[in-house]
């Protein structure tokens, strides 16, 4: 636990200092890409303290000047800082309104122009997905975590149907993200972090969502569905 004390208590300053910085940052270009670049520093340095060593795997399966959405599987808090950090390509992240209530994280992502989703209010969240769709058609990538919360017993379950929804509406390639290893970090309902682990992310090759429209989205579901578990049963145990 000596060593979760020192983490979280660095997870605490880091976040204080680069969420103000980010927030600077966004005053200085409206874009958000040197906000972003900012969060990025955060992310690494949170992966550098907990001893977290990542791998990253098929980055050449994408394109960075081109937008997509990437979609990955949950299982820890650790997922973000991981993707902040070793996903090289500019990305907004899609995330339930409560973290944008943090206090200077969540006015941070506001600022770098992360988008809102209140899961609570359907109309709310109708309203934020053809926000993103608009974003993304304007050749900005958009992250998200289509099971909509962290897996507690590091399964992949049921995804929700709204991040489906958007990537259609938008017409922009899916790229499923498989991460591995991160639940054994800090597993969902616990602070408790075990530091010194090995970390895999998968980027997978990009599924067209052109030939898809909303009354098909159960099958573009499945679809990204099969690339990830057949991956993520593969690799898990060998992390």
């Amino acid at each position: 636990m000596f060593r979760t004390t020192i983490v979280l208590t660095w997870i605490i300053l880091a976040t204080i200092f680069f969420g103000i910085s980010s927030i600077l940052a966004s005053f200085l270009d409206g874009t958000g890409n040197i906000a972003h670049r900012v969060a990025r520093i955060w992310a690494a340095s949170i992966l550098r303290a907990s001893g977290i060593r990542v791998k990253l795997r098929g980055l050449k399966n994408i394109d960075p000047s081109k937008s997509y959405i990437y979609m990955a599987n949950h299982q820890s808090n650790f997922d973000i800082p991981v993707l902040l950090a070793h996903l090289p390509v500019q990305f907004r992240w899609l995330a339930k309104a409560e973290l944008f209530k943090i206090p200077l994280f969540g006015l941070a992502m506001k600022r770098v122009g992360y988008i809102s989703i209140d899961r609570s209010d359907f109309r709310s969240a109708v309203k934020s997905l053809k926000k993103a769709a608009e974003t993304i058609r304007k050749g900005t990538s958009v992250v998200i975590f289509p099971e909509g919360t962290r897996s507690l017993d590091g399964k992949i379950h049921d995804y929700k149907k709204g991040g489906f929804i958007m990537a259609i509406d938008s017409q922009v390639p899916i790229v499923p993200v498989v991460i591995h290893g991160t639940r054994a970090i800090m597993p969902k309902a616990t602070l408790r972090i075990r530091t010194n682990n090995n970390v895999l992310v998968e980027v997978k090759k990009p599924i067209p969502t052109l030939d898809f429209t909303r009354k098909r989205k159960d099958t573009l579901m499945a679809h990204v569905r099969k690339s990830m578990c057949e991956s993520f049963n593969k690799q898990e145990l060998s992390v």
